[in-house]
């Protein structure tokens, strides 16, 4: 019986210790190939067009905003997302999560449980943070995050659809639709759908056939 092919990791920039860190827990596994490693952020969606990896490997140091998730989500929808962050709390995590990230880990997790998470990621398998107390740190408030159904209205929103589009494909009122969206301009600091829609600009861009 044929050996199953290597799961296909595209790998962010991420800071020496744990660019070093990654490189070497991947290339000891011999499940998983690195099509590309110390891709600076901008250049994600052009790495993910040329080589369609299963997983991404991101840096949430480098994303400018949780909405790059969501527009790398939305343009390549066959790659799963795996962030990784300084200390993340449960909050953050969720973000990511709503946003489309198959999961969300501390740069300080155990190799083996990244690589575990590298592997449930390839089948689409989320990952689902840990609290604060299992990370051993005290949860701090910080700036406002999208709830999910938040995440959902910004995902149709960049779509193109209208209010109450919106509100018949979620199943709420319009008047639902617009509070969402009131909340989503007020936490991305945005005020218009164009500027929403130009949040995903860079990662639709890169997508296959645009």
């Amino acid at each position: 019986m044929d050996s199953p092919s290597p799961v296909s990791v595209v790998v962010a920039s991420f800071e020496d210790l744990v660019a070093h860190g990654l490189r070497s827990l991947i290339a000891g596994d011999h499940n998983l190939e690195v099509a590309a490693e110390d891709v600076p952020h901008a250049q994600i969606p052009r790495a993910i067009t040329t080589h369609r990896p299963q997983v991404a490997i991101l840096n949430f140091g480098s994303l400018a905003s949780p909405a790059d998730v969501s527009s790398l989500h939305q343009a390549f929808s066959a790659t799963r997302l795996v962030v990784l962050a300084n200390h993340p709390s449960p909050a953050e995590c969720n973000q990511m999560l709503a946003f489309g990230a198959t999961a969300c880990l501390s740069k300080e997790t155990e190799a083996r449980d990244i690589l575990n998470a590298i592997h449930l990621a390839s089948r689409g398998l989320h990952v689902l943070p840990r609290t604060a107390r299992e990370f051993g740190l005290e949860t701090h408030p910080g700036p406002e995050l999208l709830t999910p159904r938040e995440a959902d209205v910004l995902e149709l929103l960049q779509q193109g659809r209208s209010n109450p589009e919106i509100a018949l494909s979620l199943h709420v009122g319009v008047e639902t639709v617009r509070t969402h969206a009131r909340n989503i301009y007020r936490k991305l600091g945005v005020s218009s759908r164009r500027e929403l829609k130009t949040l995903g600009a860079g990662a639709a861009a890169a997508r296959p056939g645009l």
